[in-house]
């Protein structure tokens, strides 16, 4: 139960070319024929302001730069040599008669301002026919915000600038809406926006990380082991601030992350038969053999239970046949609160020697680039390493394992992992919980006066710096501090580990040991001139706890059991068991 520190987790294609014509080259078809040609190719339609002329467009009318009166290219200075109508006629200036503001292009006569009786129609529409009065003027376009009738600049008024802010130019704040039409509601819509305007929904067989939150994260129901993380092919998974797991980039939607949790879509049940055989489903499963076994040296004092695990990792490292092994630690900043650590000495395994009773996301620091200053400096992919963790934290690995996937920064270690030891486990509690909440607020013990923590014969032990003994309770008084995961578990023993060690089946001192695989069995060889060990004690005692474990979890499970069912399980089956969202997106979650 709980997270060893002493091997447990402690620190185009030509077919769309398109032909164009070439500027001075001859070309077939004039410009002005261009522009009359229908979409049909044989009548002519004039389209509107374009002056119809046989000649060339030197007749076209362009405006002054300055923004006065238009004029054209032929005849620039046209206020003395006259104006181009719109039908391409002259118009002698000087004559009142021929200029009228119906007709004038010059700018000399513009439309007089509307009078009150005077209605003004802005789009396209006869003004008359609303007031049934005199002749409407047209305004056509909303003008030049800083210019007079004539194009004159007028005087400007210029905001001083703002000194080290952003310049506030508005009146109000400045995402302020407005014109908002009545009715409408312009705050942002939730994802289901999306089968709104499609009307389409998810595809039940593409799985998002809002499933996985939806019904493993907010449902309290995450054990913590961070093979969401590991699994995430395009590293959107990382560790929020509450040791929770979070999306850190946009998802891809490719159900990793659900397929291999332990308490999503990995039917953990059919692992145990995969990793170990027909007959891991029973009793404590298909050991090779079970030792009680302590390690003979000065440096166990401080460890768990003889510190079995240490004194395998550290035979593992000094004859070669691993690089590192993933354990925990203790943080630095809060008290017996355990990390994920990479131990590559056996001063580093000695140090770190002990239980520490949460969770650390072993599996989320698979990434070897964060371990890269202290492994050897040799090829990734010949790196060999151990890792220590809860049974459903070696479910994880060994699953991730059997899949060629790229799982992206944590690939490396993912196949890096050659041994697995798991430590026995009936549940794991959240540090904040266990430490703040239940010994410090409730109970008056400081996480710093701590000196060494146990869960023996169903009681948790807690000790002091001197060894004294300031809390010894039933396990279950802390209960409320428990992971709500671990409930469902009915893995006690790790069924797929190469070897499981733990205190139950054996007295003080010792650790009982189950070998599991034949790489756990070339450990133990290698371990064992280094061990005082002799037949596992107690049998019964390690099976009828792992009976009672089954027990409890088959009263949590709202799924089946089945470990002769598929390693997969459709998220629509699980919400279907737990009640939770189909399609979380589109229900605006």
């Amino acid at each position: 139960m709980g997270t060893d520190r002493e091997a447990s987790s402690k620190r185009a294609g030509d077919a769309g070319t398109e032909q164009r014509e070439v500027p001075g080259e001859a070309s077939d078809v004039t410009a002005s024929e261009k522009r009359h040609a229908s979409r049909d190719g044989d009548d002519e339609r004039a389209f509107p302001h374009v002056p119809e002329s046989d000649d060339d467009d030197d007749a076209v009318i362009v405006p002054d730069a300055d923004g006065g009166a238009s004029r054209s290219r032929e005849h620039a200075d046209h206020a003395r040599a006259g104006t181009i109508r719109a039908d391409g006629s002259n118009v002698d200036e000087t004559s009142t008669d021929s200029c009228s503001p119906d007709t004038c292009t010059c700018g000399e006569k513009t439309q007089a301002e509307p009078t009150a009786d005077q209605p003004v129609a802005t789009d396209g529409g006869d003004a008359n026919a609303v007031s049934g009065s005199s002749p409407a003027l047209y305004s056509d376009g909303a003008g030049v915000a800083n210019v007079d009738e004539m194009g004159d600049l007028g005087d400007l008024e210029f905001t001083e600038p703002a000194e080290a802010v952003s310049q506030d130019v508005y009146d109000d704040a400045p995402d302020t809406r407005v014109g908002v039409p009545e009715g409408v509601d312009l705050d942002t819509p939730a994802y289901s926006i999306r089968s709104e305007m499609n009307d389409i929904e998810t595809p039940d067989e593409k799985t998002w990380f809002m499933e996985l939150d939806e019904a493993v994260i907010d449902e309290g129901r995450c054990i913590q082991c961070g093979t969401c993380v590991a699994a995430c092919p395009s590293d959107s998974i990382g560790i929020g601030d509450d040791d929770l797991p979070k999306l850190v980039k946009m998802c891809t939607g490719c159900s990793l992350c659900w397929d291999f949790c332990p308490r999503g879509g990995l039917r953990y049940e059919r692992q145990w038969k995969i990793t170990g055989g027909e007959d891991n489903v029973k009793g404590a499963g298909d050991p090779i053999t079970e030792f009680s076994a302590t390690v003979e040296d000065d440096w166990t004092a401080n460890a768990q239970d003889g510190g079995v695990v240490t004194g395998i990792l550290a035979t593992l490292l000094e004859a070669g046949e691993i690089d590192g092994a993933l354990i925990a630690t203790e943080s630095d900043e809060e008290p017996w609160k355990a990390e994920s650590y990479l131990a590559t000495t056996t001063a580093d395994l000695i140090e770190n020697a002990g239980t520490v009773y949460n969770q650390t996301l072993a599996l989320g620091n698979l990434d070897l680039k964060q371990w890269e200053h202290k492994l050897p400096d040799k090829d990734w992919d010949d790196l060999s390493l151990a890792i220590v963790g809860t049974p459903c934290e070696i479910e994880g690995i060994r699953a991730l394992q059997d899949f060629e996937w790229d799982y992206q920064a944590q690939n490396e270690g993912v196949r890096a992992v050659d041994y697995t030891i798991a430590l026995m486990c009936t549940k794991n509690f959240n540090y904040y919980s266990l430490m703040g909440e239940q010994l410090e607020e409730k109970r008056d013990v400081s996480p710093a006066e701590i000196g060494k923590m146990d869960v023996l014969h169903g009681k948790l032990l807690v000790y002091d710096h001197d060894g004294e003994l300031i809390v010894e309770e039933d396990i279950e008084n802390f209960h409320d501090a428990a992971l709500k995961g671990c409930d469902e578990c009915a893995d006690f023993t790790g069924f797929c580990a190469d070897i499981t060690v733990g205190s139950v089946g054996s007295s003080d001192e010792y650790s009982s040991v189950i070998v599991r695989t034949e790489q756990g069995m070339a450990a133990w060889e290698l371990t064992e001139p280094k061990l005082e060990y002799h037949d596992l004690e107690d049998k019964s005692a390690v099976g009828k706890l792992q009976g009672w474990d089954k027990k409890k979890a088959f009263e949590s499970l709202e799924r089946p059991f089945d470990p002769d069912a598929p390693r997969f399980i459709d998220y629509t089956d699980h919400a279907e068991n737990y009640g939770t969202e189909v399609n979380p997106h589109d229900q605006g979650h």
